[in-house]
């Protein structure tokens, strides 16, 4: 039997009061993935008629994560909706997933994209300065500089 123990590690370190490397692919991890994935099941349940049960097998998430996406209750920490960059890539990946026919690298070359459509209007800034108080995001650039995904 496996057993996986998850530590949360504090991104201060309590030694020497430094922070750790947080990169931002960690950052998006906890605020644009959710919510690209909810405007995902929100547009397959609430549009497309989609059960939660069947999105939830789709997106390879549990049901009650679906419900959250659907409710609001999860997903929401970056507004993205609206967004022009971002409405086309979420749309061709709506598609791939509906059709159940699709190639799983081109699925995350547009999701890449959209990551990267999000990182380049800055509304990961917020939370890569909350993950390291000691980051100037008026004079990071790093997301508008290496965005090396190939369209």
């Amino acid at each position: 039997m496996t057993y996986v123990i998850l530590i949360y590690l504090s991104p201060q370190d309590k030694r020497n009061g430094e922070c750790g490397v947080i990169i931002p692919c960690e950052t998006a991890v906890k605020s644009v993935v959710p919510a690209v994935k909810a405007l995902i099941a929100n547009e397959l349940v609430e549009r497309r008629g989609f059960r939660q049960e069947d999105v939830a097998e789709i997106l390879g998430i549990s049901q009650s994560a679906v419900s959250k996406y659907t409710r609001k209750v999860r997903g929401c920490v970056v507004k993205i909706d609206g967004i022009e960059e971002v409405e086309p890539l979420i749309a061709k990946m709506i598609g791939l997933l509906e059709s159940r026919k699709y190639q799983r690298a081109e699925f995350l070359r547009i999701f890449c994209q959209t990551c990267i459509a999000i990182r380049k209007r800055r509304l990961m800034c917020p939370f890569c300065r909350k993950s390291d108080p000691k980051i100037r995001i008026e004079d990071c650039d790093f997301c508008l500089t290496y965005s090396s995904v190939q369209k």
